[in-house]
């Protein structure tokens, strides 16, 4: 049985080394345009490689994926994050878990994920093509005499011939690879530099296949006000950031940090997530806000500054809001509300180098309505984001239909013998290692499907 793996990432590298344990017959073409195979695992994470999670609970693992949690039940369950770390680590790869449950190699570097991968495809029966671009996949037609059972159980032909038309670096068109399945691993279209221009999509349009819309997604957020850069770098353990587009708020609570050009951070990507779909721009922003006390009621927050002011009642409102939150933030709140209201309502603060009036304010002259204007500030800081920005990981939301492919195998309901695997899928979870996960999930089931069915 002859497969062909379009696409070297993570997907691909699962797919082949899990094909080749499963099937000791099985002849195996992993095709790349990079000059090196898994260029974006190597760069994800900052280098690090945020592999997979330390979650052990699967059905905890699911709710991290916005889109495609039901579907990657069966390959999440034959594959788990635990199952995972096992992999690596039988395969030489130490790794470790760090306190936020992202899992790391212990060298940080994300070479030796790749490097794994190395001795599992150093047999006779692989055949890697580095520098070497898909121009087109084929589905030939079959003689009667090739017919035989597809993996699904139908009686449909094998169907399993394809021809995938292949350039190399020079521009030299070789002979078609015929092949017995094929497996589109090629990601979605994000970080183009790295080789996931999307051409995966056009494949699968080619053999029958639809693909739903498709949008950036764990990003940063860049807002119309400028103040955030005045405290870039200020980061919170745990907040609460809201969308208020369209008639249901949208929140995400978790770590986040300003920066010179808005908010980022772990809190930020899951929301962009969530609005991934959302169109926002200087004309038409995307209004959120963000609660630094998710676990205090208003109420409960005003009456911890209003303690605060009765402890220190000779120092000024600011200097003591300044032992509630850090001391930038207090600065930023005190001026930002001491300024007057913009005549026009669109108008925003842009910068908050400006004299604050009632943050000298003795402590113990301060009036409750001031008290409470900072609280409610506190708990619902707005902002106003025109802009995606890049974030740690590099992921489009949106892909093949999930209703085109079977979970069970991750063969196509529509041309038997083509399968999908990674970011190709509509399938994207949130940042901590999820996106990974999914990749090395549905990459082992689309290779022991294949093996599987090569052997019975």
């Amino acid at each position: 049985m002859r497969t062909a793996i379009v696409g070297g990432g993570a997907a691909g590298l699962m797919t082949a080394a899990t094909l080749l344990a499963t099937d000791p017959k099985a002849e195996v073409f992993l095709i790349e345009r990079n000059d090196a195979l898994g260029k974006k695992v190597v760069i994800s994470g900052g280098g690090r490689c945020n592999v997979t999670t330390g979650i052990a609970d699967v059905r905890t693992v699911l709710t991290k994926y916005p889109r495609g949690s039901k579907f990657l039940s069966s390959a999440m369950y034959t594959f788990p994050p635990e199952a995972v770390r096992a992999w690596f680590v039988s395969h030489g790869v130490p790794l470790k878990c760090e306190e936020d449950l992202r899992v790391f190699p212990v060298s940080d570097d994300g070479h030796d994920i790749v490097h794994a991968f190395d001795r599992v495809l150093a047999t006779k029966r692989m055949h890697v093509l580095l520098g070497t671009a898909v121009t087109g996949v084929e589905r030939l037609t079959l003689n009667a005499s090739d017919a035989g059972p597809s993996s699904t159980g139908s009686v449909t032909p094998r169907g399993h011939r394809f021809a995938i038309h292949i350039k190399n670096g020079t521009g030299t068109k070789p002979e078609p690879l015929e092949v017995d399945n094929v497996v589109l691993t090629t990601g979605g279209q994000a970080y183009r530099h790295t080789g996931s221009t999307g051409d995966g999509y056009a494949f699968a349009v080619a053999l029958g296949h639809t693909v739903t819309p498709l949008a950036a997604s764990l990003n940063s957020f860049f807002t119309s006000e400028r103040w955030p850069a005045d405290i870039s770098g200020l980061s919170f353990e745990r907040a609460t950031i809201t969308s208020h587009r369209g008639t249901k708020p949208i929140s995400f609570t978790g770590p986040f940090l300003f920066t010179h050009k808005g908010v980022s951070g772990p809190a930020v990507f899951a929301l962009s997530s969530l609005v991934a779909f959302e169109t926002y721009d200087r004309a038409q922003p995307l209004d959120i806000t963000i609660d630094l006390f998710p676990d205090l009621t208003l109420d409960g927050l005003r009456a911890l500054i209003a303690t605060r002011l009765a402890s220190n009642p000779a120092k000024q409102f600011q200097n003591v809001l300044g032992l509630v939150v850090p001391k930038s933030l207090a600065e930023a709140c005190m001026a930002l509300l001491s300024a007057p209201a913009p005549a026009d309502p669109a108008a925003l603060a842009q910068s908050f180098h400006q004299p604050a009036s009632f943050g000298s304010t003795r402590a113990d002259q301060t009036p409750k309505t001031d008290i409470l204007r900072v609280a409610k500030w506190l708990k619902a800081i707005p902002l106003h984001v025109i802009q995606r920005g890049a974030g740690d990981e590099f992921v489009t939301a949106g892909g093949i239909p999930l209703s085109e492919v079977l979970p069970s195998t991750m063969e196509s309901r529509i041309c038997p013998g083509l399968y999908f695997a990674g970011e190709i899928l509509d399938v994207d979870g949130f940042t901590g290692g999820f996106n990974l996960q999914a990749s090395w999930a549905t990459g082992h089931l689309a290779g022991e499907s294949i093996g599987t069915s090569a052997a019975a």
